[in-house]
């Protein structure tokens, strides 16, 4: 599934309600939210916290799927093909970063 469809997916799902979309502010706060809720699974496998219970536990899958449908959802309301942005931040990093890092043989 490209971009472009998972944009017209996340549109497609939106467009049916009256509110439609957030404006950026909201959409934002959401996304940071989502993260927010991310970071803590990712804390409670590999940081320092402690769980609080064993039933305390997020599905990373989803938890990351969240914060892209909030990202998806702020692309959609400035009308920016997702597409072209990733093929211009793939050829930064083959191109200005290529070399960057030390390479596997």
């Amino acid at each position: 599934m490209s971009l472009e469809d998972i944009q017209k997916d996340v549109d497609k799902w939106v467009s049916q309600y009256k509110i439609g979309y957030y404006p950026p502010l909201a959409i934002i706060a959401q996304a940071a939210e989502e993260l927010g809720e991310l970071s803590r699974e990712i804390n409670n496998r590999y940081g320092p916290r402690i769980k609080k219970s064993d039933k305390d536990t997020a599905d990373v899958g989803e938890e990351i799927c969240d914060v892209i449908f909030a990202m998806i959802c702020m692309a959609n309301y400035h009308k920016i093909n997702l597409d072209e942005f990733w093929k211009r931040k793939m050829d930064k990093c083959y191109g200005r970063d290529d070399n960057r890092w030390e390479k596997k043989e």
